[in-house]
C-alpha cells in the first residue's frame, strides 16, 4: 500500500465536491470534530432560525403560531423532507417523542399485526434502549410477550412462527457494521415477521431504500446527521400498508382523528397522524428542519461516497502510521460494510479518547475498549482525518493518555 502524504491530503480537499458545505457550520477554532454520529454540529442558520421562533413566533404570536405559523403541522412537514432522505413517501413519516418512544410505538403496532405470536426478536449488542424496550414490554405482559436477545449472526435461524417483530439497527453503533436491509427483510417477511430498522446512524449518513426493501417500519433520531441539536425529536416511519391497522399503545391526543374535538374516547388520525402523541416540541422542532433542509441541498450519493473515503483514509493512516500502538479495527474495512464511522479496540481505549479531546480532536468511547470516530462529510475534510491521526500519533508516543486525569471516568463517554 503505498504510503500518503501531506499533498495527496490537499489534492483530495480540493476536488471535494461538497466541501462548501462546511462552511455552513458552526466549528469551533482550534477543533477537529469527529463526533457527528453522536451529535453533530450547529448548522448557522439554526442560529437564526430559533432565535425567530422565540422572539417574534412565541414572543409576539404566542400561541397564534399554531395556526400563523404551522405549528401545528410541524411533525409532517419535517416528517416528509426526512422520507426524501430515506426512501419512502409523503404521508409515511412522522416526526416527534425520542427513539425510544418510537421504538415503543412500532413494538406495539407489530404486536398488534402479529396478534397471535408473542416473540420480539433483537440482536445482543445492539444499541441498548432497543433491548431495553423490549424487556420493558414483556414486563408489562409476561403472559403474552417475551423479549429473546440472539447473536447478530443467528437472526435469521431464530424467525419462526412465534415471532411478533425483528428489531435490528441499520448501521451499528460501535462497529458501524451496515446489514444488508434488503435480505435481511425478504427473510423475515418469508416468516411473516415484520422488521422495524433503527436508522440512527444511517439517515443522514447514507442512502437509504426503505420503501424499495419492502420495509415495515423505522426509527431515527434527530441530532446525529441531520445536525437538529441535543435532544432533537426523532422520527417514525410506517410502510402505508400498516398504517390503518394500527390502534396505537400510546393514544395521546394529537393522535386522535379530531384533537380539537376533546372527545372522551380515543378514534385514531387518518395514516401516519395516529402514530403522533403528545404536543411536539417546537423549539426543537425548527432547529431539526433547519438542519434537514441543509441535508437536502446536498447529493446523498456525494456524501457517501466522501464519508466511505474518509473511514477509507483515516483506517489507512492509523495502520500507516500508529502501527505499532496496538490499535485493532472494530469495524468492516470495506467501506461498503461500514457506516460512516471508523472504530478501533484498544485495552486503554478511554483514556486515549480523553487525550485527544483535550488536544481538539473530539472524537468518543464505547465501553469496554473502542474508540469511535464519526465522518460527517457536510463538514468533515481530509484535512481534519490527517490532523486527527498526527495527534493519535503524538498522544501514543509521548505516552500523553498515561495520566490520571485522563483515566477518571465521565459520565458521558
Amino acid at each position: 500500500m503505498s504510503q500518503i502524504g501531506l499533498d495527496d491530503i490537499e489534492r483530495l480537499d480540493l476536488g471535494d465536491p461538497v466541501a462548501f458545505f462546511r462552511d455552513r457550520f458552526e466549528i469551533p477554532d482550534g477543533v477537529i470534530y469527529l463526533d457527528g454520529n453522536s451529535l453533530g454540529c450547529l448548522p448557522k442558520a439554526a442560529r437564526e432560525r430559533i432565535n425567530d421562533v422565540v422572539a417574534r413566533e412565541w414572543g409576539q404570536d404566542l400561541i397564534r403560531s399554531w395556526n400563523t405559523n404551522d405549528w401545528i403541522n410541524a411533525p409532517t412537514r419535517i416528517g416528509d423532507k426526512i422520507a426524501k432522505l430515506i426512501g419512502v413517501k409523503s404521508g409515511e413519516v412522522i416526526v416527534g417523542d425520542s427513539t425510544s418512544v418510537n421504538v415503543f410505538k412500532c413494538l406495539t403496532a407489530c404486536l398488534q399485526l402479529n396478534s397471535d405470536r408473542n416473540i420480539l426478536l433483537t440482536e445482543t449488542g445492539n444499541f441498548p434502549t432497543d433491548a431495553y424496550m423490549t424487556e420493558g414490554l414483556a414486563a408489562i405482559a409476561p403472559d403474552r410477550i417475551t423479549a429473546r436477545l440472539v447473536e447478530p449472526d443467528a437472526i435469521i435461524e431464530n424467525l419462526d412462527d412465534t415471532t411478533a417483530a425483528l428489531l435490528l439497527t441499520h448501521t451499528h453503533y460501535k462497529t458501524g457494521r451496515v446489514r444488508d436491509m434488503k435480505a435481511i427483510t425478504a427473510a423475515a417477511h418469508a416468516a411473516g415477521v415484520p422488521v422495524i430498522w433503527d436508522l440512527s446512524h444511517s439517515c443522514g449518513a447514507m442512502p437509504v431504500d426503505l420503501n424499495g426493501c419492502e420495509a415495515d417500519f423505522a426509527v431515527g433520531c434527530g441530532y446525529k446527521y441531520l445536525n437538529g441539536g441535543p435532544g432533537a425529536p426523532a422520527f417514525t416511519f410506517v410502510a402505508r400498508r400498516h398504517q390503518e391497522k394500527v390502534f396505537p399503545a400510546l393514544s395521546g391526543w394529537l393522535g386522535h382523528k379530531q384533537p380539537f374535538a376533546f372527545d372522551d374516547t380515543y378514534t385514531p388520525g387518518p395514516g401516519i397522524h395516529r402514530f403522533q402523541c403528545g404536543t411536539p416540541g417546537i423549539i426543537g422542532c425548527a432547529a431539526l428542519e433547519t438542519g434537514v433542509d441543509l441535508m437536502l441541498e446536498a447529493d446523498m450519493a456525494a456524501l457517501r461516497s466522501k464519508s466511505s473515503a474518509l473511514g477509507d483514509l483515516f483506517i489507512q493512516l492509523v495502520e500507516q502510521r500508529c502501527g505499532a500502538f496496538g490499535f485493532e479495527p472494530a469495524c468492516p474495512l470495506e467501506a461498503e460494510d461500514r457506516g460512516s464511522q471508523v472504530s478501533f479496540r484498544h485495552p486503554e481505549g478511554y483514556a486515549i479518547m480523553q487525550a485527544l479531546i483535550a488536544r481538539g480532536v473530539i472524537g468518543d468511547f464505547r465501553a469496554p475498549d473502542i474508540l469511535r470516530f464519526g465522518f460527517a462529510p457536510l463538514y468533515n475534510s481530509y484535512a481534519d482525518v490527517w490532523n486527527a491521526v498526527d495527534t493519535l500519533r503524538d498522544v501514543m508516543t509521548t505516552n500523553e493518555w498515561n495520566q490520571a486525569r485522563f483515566k477518571q471516568k465521565a459520565a458521558v463517554t
